[in-house]
């Protein structure tokens, strides 16, 4: 039996890339998960068939972000599937990228970044609120983004630092009743979003050349620490930002 045999666990964005792997984890772990997707159908059933024969418990959820309506198709689903059980886990995965400097963005795409990224995660947890356990875990998907400057993604970063910026007020609010809430921050991960740069050698040791550990993550590396927040050995975490970048841009790298 795993550590979270008994529990039950949303993750948005569940059908690929992080929000599989995390998926995976906390399905391996015991828990029955709402896999949540936005237009994928097959890989969410591909996500859900993994779970399954593994000898878990899951079922997916259709809800695109940023569409009238999103936060409130997600939630039928995911009661319709938790049939009477409360929700002990939430992980605010969903996201999309902007990858342009500040004379490019427009504000259609700004919106959208903040929608998808910021809006939808805040009205998430409000929805879930009354759904969600006493001593239940939130753990939102933040970036490193947010602890360096990368002027081509200006939107992404803006939004990915107001996403952070929820966990310690959460925290504070919802500690009475047992909640955590934290913010796990990636570096570069290889996934099909980060896919256009990743297959770029040069990208690729660039990226090494500034990262502690020599490597890009993978997508296992941030379900590792996302399962161990969401599990019993993390219950006094909370309000924290997790950084799970392999040390990334932590200053001058010194070769013996």
């Amino acid at each position: 039996m795993g550590m979270l045999t008994g529990k039950t666990a949303l993750v948005t964005g569940g059908s690929r890339g992080i929000g599989r792997a995390t998926a995976l984890r906390l399905g391996a772990e015991g828990a029955l998960v709402a896999v949540h997707y936005g237009g994928d159908e097959g890989a969410a059933k591909e996500t859900v068939a993994r779970i399954e024969e593994g000898g878990g418990q899951a079922f997916s959820v259709r809800a695109r972000f940023g569409e009238d309506g999103a936060v409130d198709r997600l939630f039928e689903g995911v009661t319709a599937g938790l049939a009477g059980r409360g929700l002990d886990i939430l992980v605010n995965n969903a996201g999309i990228a902007s990858s342009k400097p500040i004379a490019q963005v427009t504000q259609e795409e700004f919106e959208r970044v903040l929608a998808v990224n910021v809006a939808t995660p805040f009205f998430v947890i409000q929805r879930a609120l009354p759904l969600l356990n006493d001593g239940g875990r939130i753990v939102n998907m933040g970036s490193t983004a947010s602890r360096f400057a990368v002027s081509t993604q200006i939107a992404y970063t803006i939004s990915k630092a107001a996403l952070e910026s929820m966990a310690p007020s959460l925290a504070n609010e919802l500690g009475r009743r047992g909640i955590t809430v934290n913010t796990v921050a990636p570096g570069a991960v290889r996934t099909d979003m980060t896919a256009g740069y990743a297959s770029i050698p040069e990208v690729v040791a660039g990226i090494e050349a500034i990262t502690a550990l020599g490597r890009l993550g993978e997508p296992e590396d941030i379900a590792d620490v996302v399962a161990f927040l969401a599990g019993p050995q993390g219950r006094w975490v909370t309000g924290q930002t997790v950084d799970v970048s392999g040390g990334t841009y932590l200053g001058p790298i010194a070769f013996a």
